[in-house]
């Protein structure tokens, strides 16, 4: 607006058209533009002006201070008068009377003017639950509320009283009741831990307490439950965790301690002690005798509750106590021990692996028995069955694979559907004639030789 000059080239005067009616003029202009024009100096009598469109809030305050029937007299006078205008060319158009607005001293000062200019009369934005706003906002602030509101608030920590929920489907949870003391570690996978048990159903009714049940950690020797929530557990501390059948006795249920079938579980938990687990190559022949026999126990308790891959977990986990090597000499007598007792979890191993349809891996089983007893008749039977199940598997795929080739070469030799039709005449139960004579034959011929038979006696 640097190039804006008036008719009497007064530079920085605006100019805008004077409407009939004072200022209800100016409301017949948009809501949102006013039209001001121009005119430069030195055009010789042509209109070469150029149309600015302006905020329409800015002109109210004007109008107020300088109405339209005053302008006039508010635009300041020239000193040297106004200059000569050039009459119009023929044909124009007439143009429109202008009267002069406060001018400023240069465009600059005008452009200063429009950002200076007091907005303090125009009435706040409402807004529901804040009072309305009496100063005019900075830039952006409202923005930037905007996006202050649009941030997700940050979830609070999680008190310690809270329910932890270990594994995220809400099925197994954990809430600790009394915290461990400050510095007091967790167990860790392969320890030997001593908790105090209580059991009890969801009513309330206690159906098991021990005072110091001992596992390994991770061997899969108690319940899941046990299992996945003493690791999160504090030495010294107590909680209570809450579990779904899933993870406890499933739909067999338990004969001892008993528990019915499909039934959740609350138990609490008190981690008294977590020490690291014994050396299998330190230990003695009786050691390993009685922790061959745990493990094998622990399978036998998940097979009865059909759950078949913590059984084989436990009858490997045997065998391995069995078969590490030891640094510490062992009688004979605990030799023989040791060998029966392999025999009987490599023969619960296979049961388990067929359970699974693990045929080579039952396979492998009932051999590694039969090396030690030829005349084993579980092992025996086992393995039967394995390679008859692995025999049925060959001749069904067999089968499939002829089929496959079979409909390959008809689509080779001609069309399938053109197959030779079977005969009308011949129905389900049509008999061939020779089959008839040579049944009738036989029948004859026995009929003979039994009357030859009777003579003869």
């Amino acid at each position: 607006m640097s190039g804006l000059l008036s008719p009497l080239d007064k530079p920085g005067l605006l100019l805008y058209p004077l409407y009939r009616g004072g200022n209800r003029g100016l409301e017949s202009l948009s809501h949102t533009e006013q039209v001001i024009g121009s005119v430069g100096s030195g055009c010789r009598g042509e209109v070469e002006g150029l149309v600015v469109f302006l905020p329409a809030s800015i002109f109210p305050t004007r109008a107020n201070s300088c109405p339209p029937s005053s302008m006039a007299s508010c635009a300041e006078p020239s000193a040297a008068g106004p200059e000569p205008t050039a009459p119009p060319p023929a044909g124009a158009p007439p143009l429109e009377d202008f009267e002069v607005l406060d001018g400023v001293e240069d465009a600059e000062g005008e452009e200063e003017e429009e950002e200076e200019e007091d907005l303090s009369e125009l009435p706040p934005l409402e807004d529901v639950g804040q009072p309305p706003v009496e100063e005019a906002e900075q830039p952006g602030a409202l923005a930037r509320e905007f996006l202050a509101a649009m941030e997700p608030e940050p979830e609070p920590a999680p008190a310690p009283d809270e329910w932890l929920d270990i594994l995220g489907n809400g099925l197994l949870r954990k809430k600790t009741l009394v915290p461990g003391p400050p510095g007091s570690s967790r167990p860790t996978k392969g320890q030997v831990v001593t908790v105090q048990l209580q059991t009890s159903l969801e009513n309330g009714t206690r159906v098991q307490e021990e005072p110091e049940l001992v596992f390994t950690l991770g061997d899969c020797d108690v319940i899941q439950a046990l299992d996945l929530s003493v690791p999160l557990m504090d030495v010294g501390e107590t909680a209570m965790v809450t579990a779904d059948s899933k993870y406890c006795y499933g739909p067999q249920g338990s004969r001892s301690p008993y528990i019915p079938p499909h039934a959740a579980l609350c138990l609490e938990v008190t981690l008294k002690a977590a020490v690291d687990g014994p050396d299998l190559e330190m230990l003695t022949g009786q050691e390993r005798v009685a922790l061959a026999n745990r493990k094998r126990e622990c399978g036998n308790a998940h097979y009865q509750r059909a759950d078949f891959v913590l059984a084989a977990n436990s009858y490997d986990l045997a065998i391995k106590a069995i078969t590490s090597s030891a640094k510490v000499d062992m009688t004979f007598e605990e030799e023989e021990q040791l060998l029966q007792l392999k025999v009987k979890c490599l023969n619960n191993l296979a049961a388990s692996q067929l359970k699974l349809d693990h045929y080579r891996a039952a396979l492998r089983s009932c051999s590694l028995v039969l090396e030690h007893q030829p005349d084993n008749i579980k092992a025996l039977f086992r393995k039967g069955k394995t390679i008859h199940a692995e025999l049925s598997k060959l001749v069904k795929k067999h089968a499939a694979q002829r089929s496959t080739e079979t409909a390959l070469y008809r689509k080779m030799l001609g069309n399938p559907s053109r197959l030779p039709a079977k005969c009308p005449g011949k129905g389900a139960w049509s008999i061939p004639w020779k089959w008839l004579f040579g049944a009738t034959a036989v029948a004859l011929g026995g009929v003979a030789l039994s009357v030859v038979i009777a003579a003869r006696n």
